[in-house]
């Protein structure tokens, strides 16, 4: 949502979710589920914090709260439709949401950077707090 838009947030959102009905005919789903699986596609289970230890800064691996989890991943979602060249912005949303349900996608690749980038720094985990 930008500058308080919050009516044209929602209809871009349940444009998309009418979008993913279309698609989501020929697999036997509805737009919601499609929805709900891109979400939990892009949920991180890890992120790197800087952490300051004796004058080095350590990217630390720590685990994502749930909540974060959700928010991290629908941004994610967001800013990755946002980037992508379809025309309206309800067809941007539509298509992000089923590349990410479908385990690809701008969202997907974040989310398996993080986890990648966690994985590499694995070595300073005890650094965590």
């Amino acid at each position: 949502m930008w500058d308080g838009k919050k009516t044209l947030a929602e209809r871009i959102v349940y444009g998309a979710i009418e979008k993913l009905d279309e698609r989501g005919k020929a697999e036997g789903m509805k737009g919601i589920d499609i929805f709900y699986k891109a979400i939990e596609n892009v949920k991180p289970l890890l992120e790197v914090r800087s952490r300051r230890v004796g004058g080095a800064t350590y990217q630390v691996p720590m685990e994502v709260r749930p909540e974060r989890q959700q928010t991290l991943s629908i941004r994610w979602i967001v800013e990755a439709a946002r980037n992508r060249n379809e025309r309206t912005m309800i067809e941007r949303l539509a298509n992000e949401l089923w590349d990410a349900a479908h385990e690809r996608g701008a969202a997907f690749k974040k989310k398996e950077d993080t986890h990648r980038m966690a994985e590499a720094n694995k070595a300073f985990a005890h650094y965590r707090w």
